[in-house]
């Protein structure tokens, strides 16, 4: 039974949000567009926020949903609830219903690490905001809020522990080297700014969406 609710976990997970909204809203496949990324950061970019904001929050929710959940229907509890999380969060990044593609994993991760450590990620989230509407760079955003997530759960009440804080710290390692083309960027200058999205997308690899990385 637990390992029917990891994989469980994981096809929750791998729900294309974006894709699905962008093809049946706006018929555009997101991996031909933008940065070519499955993320809400991408789907903002090309279908606009009022398309974006419903994927972040489905995402959020899908890996909300098997940590906070999935535990007690199972009958265990940590470290499997957090088992379940980044099952959700592999789905996410590597989906199979759009050939292993996806986002970077911070939206599926916040819900995750907001039904294990809220406080923590509540203060995460708001760096995030301040960090990436002050810097107008969602990387610079979500470098910093992953980085400081480890020490925030440290210091504030959570589930599991330091075996959360163990888990945390490679996964925030993780999720920064999955930035290291935006830091690349950001250190030559040209990184793009979160903007608004252009009337008539462009596909990808052209205009100025060309190169630009998603970072959910």
């Amino acid at each position: 039974m637990i390992y029917a609710y990891l994989g469980l976990a994981y096809l929750l997970g791998a729900t294309p949000t974006s894709y699905w909204v962008g093809r049946a809203f706006h018929g555009v496949d997101l991996r031909e567009h933008g940065s070519g990324n499955l993320g809400a950061t991408n789907a903002f970019r090309v279908l606009g926020w009022r398309s974006a904001l419903p994927v972040v929050l489905i995402d959020i929710a899908k890996g909300f949903i098997p940590t906070a959940y999935f535990a007690g229907w199972a009958g265990v509890g940590f470290p499997w609830s957090l088992g379940f999380g980044i099952a959700a969060i592999s789905g996410h990044m590597f989906s199979l219903w759009v050939g292993f593609k996806g986002g970077k994993g911070m939206a599926t991760g916040l819900g995750v690490f907001l039904a294990l450590a809220p406080i923590a990620s509540g203060i995460a989230f708001v760096l995030w905001l301040a960090l990436t509407f002050g810097t107008g760079y969602v990387s610079v955003g979500s470098i910093a809020a992953a980085a400081a997530l480890p020490m925030l759960i440290a210091f504030t009440p959570h589930e599991g522990g330091m075996t959360l804080v163990y888990v945390a710290t490679p996964l925030a390692v993780f999720i920064v080297w999955k930035h290291r083309a935006n830091i690349r960027r950001l250190r030559e200058g040209t990184e793009n700014r979160f903007g608004k999205r252009g009337r008539n997308p462009e596909p990808r690899g052209s205009g100025a969406d060309a190169g630009s990385e998603d970072h959910t």
